[in-house]
């Protein structure tokens, strides 16, 4: 059975609540197994393990978060030459831009040789004080629907061995 690992991190809760509904989406694709792990929690065995990824997080101060850079970080050599091709998508949560967590984590996509499979989304929360920033996020209807239109699709396309 194909594997969709799903890897996210949140401070907020709005990348969490779009990494459930990418997994709740995916999940819709029956005959692929859909993981869900927080980054904290993700080894460089379960990287190599799955079939495709979707990661989750926020950008934080114009990069990725610190949990996910820390998942790279600990993951991206032990991994480095065993993920040549599978697919991944990326969602961000950001205040208001989110094109250099963006950037910063396509390279590291590039580095593993993972094959991008849709164009990343980066929703926009406009949070812009620091209470608004720290305060927990609400991800609307639109967004999360987007969300779990793309873990349908990647899993549909591992499950169709598209990817």
């Amino acid at each position: 059975m194909r594997q969709l690992l799903i890897i996210w991190h949140s401070m907020t809760g709005g990348s969490e609540a779009l990494a459930r509904a990418a997994y709740d989406g995916a999940c819709r694709a029956q005959g692929v197994n859909v993981e869900m792990l927080n980054a904290d929690d993700v080894g460089a065995a379960q990287v190599m393990a799955a079939d495709g990824y979707l990661f989750a997080f926020p950008e934080n101060l114009a990069a990725i978060s610190g949990g996910m850079k820390s998942f790279f970080d600990q993951c991206y050599y032990p991994c480095l030459g065993a993920l040549n091709g599978r697919p991944y998508a990326m969602i961000v949560c950001a205040g208001s831009d989110g094109r250099n967590a963006v950037a910063q984590a396509e390279r590291i996509a590039t580095g593993w040789r993972l094959r991008q499979v849709a164009e990343s989304r980066i929703v926009c929360t406009h949070a812009q004080t620091s209470e608004a920033i720290l305060a927990p996020k609400t991800m609307n209807e639109a967004d999360q629907r987007e969300a779990a239109d793309l873990g349908e699709q990647i899993a549909t396309g591992l499950l169709m061995g598209i990817y």
